[in-house]
């Protein structure tokens, strides 16, 4: 999956495997254990996923872990003190899109 995003921006695009591009909205960056999140919204879905480095280039990849990404959406919840409940946990996909 390859991505494209300046986080200066409060959109991104991501083309999938497919070779399928999709924009979607960011909703929240943050920091967590070391690691970096982006919390993205697209027309159907929202997306949890990690943001890994290379050199001066930056690529979001998916969390494939339920476990983990339940307990980095808690952690990000209680840390910004807002309701996450009205989300739908099932539409956080694991794999991408």
């Amino acid at each position: 999956m390859e991505n494209n995003f300046d986080l200066n921006d409060n959109k991104i695009v991501i083309k999938g495997d497919d070779g399928f591009e999709k924009e979607f909205d960011v909703e929240a960056l943050f920091k967590m254990e070391g690691e970096s999140y982006a919390l993205i919204t697209g027309d159907t879905e929202t997306l949890l996923m990690r943001i890994e480095e290379e050199g001066d280039e930056q690529y979001l990849v998916g969390i494939n872990d339920p476990e983990e990404r339940d307990a980095i959406l808690s952690a990000y919840e209680i840390a910004m003190n807002t309701n996450l409940d009205g989300l739908d946990s099932d539409r956080f996909l694991r794999n991408g899109f």
